[in-house]
């Protein structure tokens, strides 16, 4: 089953590396999406592709990059809006 799943990730996220190892773990699972930095401090992602790799690219964001300490993950659920090609970093 195909999902898609909009995640903000708080704590020490932005500076190191979090969006790039992010992109990467995305295209080692298959998943497709995009994950930009947020002026308040958050990374925020949306992740699409079947359920099981969706869910570990959100387990792995618990943990993140090496530098990064994770104090916090929300994660909605989204009515797939358009099919994504690929993981891209926005903003």
């Amino acid at each position: 089953m195909m999902v898609e799943k909009h995640v903000y990730i708080s704590g020490i996220v932005q500076g190191v590396y979090f969006r790039d190892y992010t992109r990467r773990e995305a295209e080692k699972l298959g998943v497709k999406g995009w994950v930009r930095n947020l002026p308040d401090g958050r990374v925020e992602a949306v992740f699409a592709g079947p359920a099981e790799a969706v869910e570990k690219i959100i387990a792995w964001c618990h943990q993140g990059s090496p530098s990064a300490h994770v104090t916090g993950v929300e994660v909605t659920n989204n009515v797939p809006a358009k099919d994504f090609n690929d993981f891209k970093i926005t903003g």
